[in-house]
């Protein structure tokens, strides 16, 4: 009796990991979405879809950077099919810009909404829809139903949104099952080549559901996530660990 009480819990532990999005990886599939090292912060090395990912950003130039990130992972996203619903109030991406990433404008459907209060709806109904691969929604506040809400979306329809929260003065607690900070660092120039490198990150994960935080210099090369140093834990991480 003490045996299939241990495997009932088991069994639940593992089906609730499934909800959140954590699935376990399939042969001869990419689940990492290219991240390397950075998906081991993930339960087993797994990127969580099907989930709502918040980051934060405390200016513009955060704000770009994180921009730039989510559309990496997007390409990935956009790779089994679907399309992807850009969601904001004030749109300020350029969208040929997105094929530095590898991901074609045609494929991203940009919602425009008048009102800032509107966007999180919006987003809302969006995210019900199974037909899309991704939603990324550009706002200012995310309260925790809020956050709830979304999430709840997705549990049903598997579809993987991204909430860049913009000039964030104060962090508050969300149902996302990740938070982010990703700032711009400078890149390296390529010997004999003027102008700027490659897309350079300092990449922070400052919370993960079932995973561990951790923080990685990350570099945009040839269509892939490359990292540059190892990761480690940062002080701020090790308070959401």
């Amino acid at each position: 009796m003490t045996a299939t009480k241990e495997e009932i819990i088991s069994k639940l532990r593992q089906d609730m990991i499934r909800w959140e999005g954590f699935r376990p990886p399939q042969p001869g599939t990419d689940n990492d979405l290219g991240l390397g090292p950075v998906a081991a912060a993930f339960q087993d090395g797994v990127f969580p879809t099907g989930a709502i990912h918040e980051f934060i950003s405390n200016c513009p130039e955060d704000t770009a950077a994180s921009g730039g990130f989510i559309a990496g992972l997007v390409q990935k996203l956009l790779g089994n099919g679907g399309a992807c619903l850009w969601i904001s109030y004030t749109r300020r991406i350029y969208p040929p810009a997105l094929k530095l990433f590898g991901v074609d404008p045609d494929r991203v459907i940009f919602v425009d909404v008048p009102l800032q209060k509107d966007v999180l709806w919006v987003t809302e109904e969006a995210l019900k829809c199974e037909g899309v691969a991704t939603v990324i929604c550009e706002t200012k506040d995310l309260s925790f139903t809020e956050s709830q809400r979304l999430q709840l979306a997705v549990e049903k329809s598997l579809v993987t949104g991204f909430v860049l929260r913009k000039d964030v003065k104060k962090v508050n607690t969300t149902a996302c099952v990740t938070r982010w900070q990703i700032r711009p660092v400078r890149s390296q120039l390529r010997t004999g080549m003027p102008g700027v490198g490659h897309p350079r990150w300092q990449v922070e994960l400052l919370k993960v559901r079932n995973g561990r935080p951790g923080n990685w210099t990350v570099e945009w090369k040839k269509q892939n996530f490359q990292t540059i140093t190892a990761p480690q834990l940062t002080e701020e991480a090790r308070r959401y660990a």
